[in-house]
């Protein structure tokens, strides 16, 4: 039975070695050296999270994207959201995307989500140390579109109603989106298409700007004013300050997180397609620095999530039917559905039931 959701998942295309990071990181430096220098920070804390099936992988090799893209589309994955990182034609992390691009057998469905976000220190603590900057201007959007026009025209390229789909990470840091919406559709014009342009959900921007078809939802980061009550409890959450001595850590619970995803009212002041999250904590990226986690989460409650999401999510029209996944691979946020030590294929199982009981 034909499927009416199409599940893409958030991928971070960070796993190999590459001239940047290594002026900034250390020579050899990937993801890989974050998650497994990550210790517990309290008992019972779970960390590393250790790669299980798909070891430490190297994104350039062929073989290991195209064991991910199997992988994916065995529990119900339909395309990858691969970040994408143009600064004002400096490209990050760009192999592994381009590889899937230029190699046919990667027939895998795939659309960018353009993270226009400054880099800076933030893993050593300097976070006003930029390591790279973004420059919005309309000649660096047309160069822009010129680079993405490839992967627009390709056939695997998710698309709606002919549209390519293009999701912007923070539309907040545009100084005029509505300017760069313009640009980037006048050039797809002249190119015989139309854009289908996402932001992705901030919590502190609301509404859709003129020239954006919908939102994408983004757990954690879509946390509101009961995130208080999702904390745990405030003798546990003081003991592990005093012990570990760091300040102002933010440990959630995920049950009563995804509790409260379950109940809220439904969204309807525009378009926002739904995103689940399996996991989440960040203490990998912020050593000897205040983190955030979700505690206790597991593939049951997961399960359990994306069983709601998709049994309630209608889509927009036939081909408006996208529904996320946050994320595939974020191993330094503890936030992936690839496989681990300790869950083994949980979170891909609970997904795939999901699929066949909500999805057809």
């Amino acid at each position: 039975m034909a499927k009416n959701k199409r599940i893409i998942a958030f991928h971070l295309p960070q796993f190999y070695p590459f001239p940047e990071n290594d002026e900034w990181w250390g020579k050899g430096f990937t993801e890989w050296r974050n998650v497994t220098k990550c210790k517990p920070r309290f008992k019972g804390h779970y960390q590393p999270h250790l790669p299980n099936d798909l070891g430490f992988y190297d994104l350039r090799l062929k073989e290991c994207r195209l064991e991910q893209q199997k992988m994916a589309k065995d529990y119900g994955v339909d395309g990858f959201c691969y970040y994408h990182y143009w600064f004002n034609g400096h490209l990050l992390m760009e192999k592994p995307v381009e590889g899937h691009l230029y190699d046919k057998d990667e027939t895998f469905p795939f659309m960018l989500c353009w993270a226009n976000e400054n880099w800076h220190r933030n893993w050593a603590g300097n976070y006003n140390e930029v390591l790279i900057e973004q420059h919005y201007c309309e000649s660096d959007d047309v160069a822009h579109f010129k680079y993405l026009l490839p992967f627009f025209k390709d056939p695997r390229y998710i698309k709606i109603d002919g549209k390519p789909v293009f999701a912007i990470y923070r539309i907040a840091k545009i100084p005029d989106i509505a300017k760069m919406i313009e640009t980037f559709q006048s050039c797809a014009k002249k190119e015989g298409f139309e854009l289908y342009i996402c932001k992705v959900q901030d919590q502190n921007i609301s509404g859709c700007p003129q020239g954006i078809n919908a939102s994408i939802d983004f757990p954690p980061f879509n946390m509101s004013t009961k995130m208080n009550s999702w904390r745990t409890h405030p003798l546990e959450s003081f003991s592990r300050r005093i012990l570990h001595k760091t300040i102002g850590n933010s440990i959630y619970s995920y049950p009563k997180y995804v509790k409260d995803m379950i109940e809220r009212k439904p969204f309807n002041e525009y378009k926002q397609y739904p995103t689940i999250m399996p996991s989440w904590d960040n203490a990998c990226r912020r050593v000897n620095q205040p983190f955030m986690m979700f505690k206790d989460s597991s593939p049951e409650i997961f399960g359990k999530w994306a069983e709601y999401a998709l049994s309630t999510f209608q889509p927009f029209s036939e081909q408006e039917n996208l529904f996320f996944i946050n994320a595939w691979n974020e191993w330094a946020e503890g936030n992936h559905m690839e496989p681990d030590l300790r869950w083994g294929r949980g979170y891909l199982d609970a997904l795939k039931r999901a699929v066949e009981k909500y999805n057809s």
